[in-house]
């Protein structure tokens, strides 16, 4: 489905290269959670984003993508992924906004996203909360899912089964979207392979030690079908529902996982699913 591809292992001295792109990634999205309120508008997060990855030595790895000029992804509402930032787009309090960053540093990248209401939660929609609560959680939920000899595809099995069991919970219908996965990572931001987050009936390739990738579940308050809008890049849902993304770069390896773009590394998130945390010391 996803074609076959040989896992890439990365070296110890590689993997801590990319724990600071990561750590570079994840303090500029901690940054930005200062400055979204109401009035603000997403080019100007776009470049306090800029001007802190290249003032902290690092290059925005977004610039790199053909075609893309901005630094960060903001997706507001029912905006999914590859959301434009724009001067014209002034956020407003219970905005929903995703925003996705990431960064380059000698050579090695991180990438993540995070999704937060404008206002905080005081000024949310409840089943806003529930949304993004859902989202994080299953990004958590496939990650403590990778161990080395475990299947790739593992991954969205347990992202989707979090899904439905928060939609029960929850009493909201979710969509797991399927159009846009994630990917390896490394020394470009987007390599092979593909990572669905969702259950695809397949096994997938085997994880090995010093395997590297970005787990990224996107979902919605109702269905899966998007569309893109006329700027090529914007995706939107069809039906108006609004979305979250929450995105983590990680590395698993034979002594646990460690996640390269959390500030903690993941910790927290780890043990609470009785997953190994392992960092490189």
């Amino acid at each position: 489905m996803f074609g076959r591809h040989k896992l890439r292992s990365r070296t110890d001295e590689q993997i801590l290269l990319m724990r600071e792109a990561g750590l570079l990634t994840g303090r500029t999205l901690e940054m930005l959670r200062e400055h979204i309120r109401p009035g603000v508008t997403t080019l100007e997060l776009d470049r306090l984003a800029e001007d802190f990855i290249r003032s902290h030595g690092g290059i925005p790895n977004f610039q790199l993508v053909p075609g893309y000029s901005h630094t960060l992804c903001t997706s507001v509402n029912d905006q999914v992924v590859h959301g434009i930032p724009s001067s014209a787009c002034v956020l407003r309090e219970g905005d929903l906004i995703s925003i996705d960053c990431g960064a380059e540093v000698r050579g090695w990248n991180g990438d993540s996203a995070i999704s937060v209401v404008v206002g905080g939660p005081e000024a949310a929609r409840p089943e806003d909360l529930d949304l993004m609560a859902a989202t994080e959680a299953s990004l958590y939920d496939g990650i403590a899912a990778m161990k080395v000899g475990g299947r790739l595809y593992d991954i969205g099995d347990a992202i989707e089964a979090s899904i439905d069991a928060a939609a029960g919970r929850d009493h909201h219908t979710y969509g797991v979207i399927d159009e846009y996965v994630g990917h390896g990572i490394g020394e470009k931001m987007h390599l092979d392979p593909q990572i669905p987050n969702y259950s695809t009936g397949e096994a997938g390739p085997r994880l090995v030690h010093g395997f590297t990738g970005a787990i990224e579940p996107m979902i919605t308050l109702g269905g899966t079908d998007t569309r893109v809008l006329a700027d090529d890049w914007t995706v939107v849902t069809s039906d108006g529902s609004r979305a979250c993304h929450f995105e983590h770069s990680v590395v698993v390896r034979d002594e646990g996982i460690w996640i390269l773009t959390a500030l903690d590394g993941g910790q927290a998130g780890l043990e609470a699913r009785g997953a190994p945390y392992a960092p490189i010391p």
